[in-house]
């Protein structure tokens, strides 16, 4: 049973914006490190943002400034804004939980995810 559900992708325009959400309430470490990857076809899967058990958070070059992850307060919800988008932000984006009760730094390697969601799309035109 997955323990995240991905919301709110969709299809935008260059520039545009879109806040996709990650439902964590029935995942029993939603106080961990959490984050959001994504992948395009024909590429890896990367990590864009990433927030740890104290709220510290951390981006991928390519989206600082443009993205936010948050956490509502009772961390049940993993959120991640993504303003001025751009085609090549185009992928399927997945959060994803490490399974640890508490996590100290942002983490970027997938390999240390143990959870993921389904994945949302997000297509971005020029």
């Amino acid at each position: 049973q997955v323990p995240l559900v991905e919301s709110g992708g969709g299809s935008v325009q260059s520039g545009g914006s879109l806040r996709l959400s990650c439902a964590a309430s029935e995942y029993k470490y939603s106080r961990s490190c959490m984050g959001w990857f994504r992948q395009a076809p024909g590429k890896e899967r990367e990590g864009v943002a990433a927030i740890d058990s104290a709220g510290s958070t951390g981006y991928a070059d390519s989206v600082k400034g443009r993205f936010t992850i948050s956490q509502t307060n009772g961390k049940t919800t993993l959120y991640l804004r993504m303003n001025s988008l751009k085609p090549e932000d185009t992928a399927t984006y997945y959060c994803a939980a490490v399974d640890a009760a508490y996590c100290v730094g942002p983490r970027f390697n997938r390999e240390e995810y143990r959870y993921w969601g389904q994945g949302t799309q997000v297509t971005v035109s020029s």
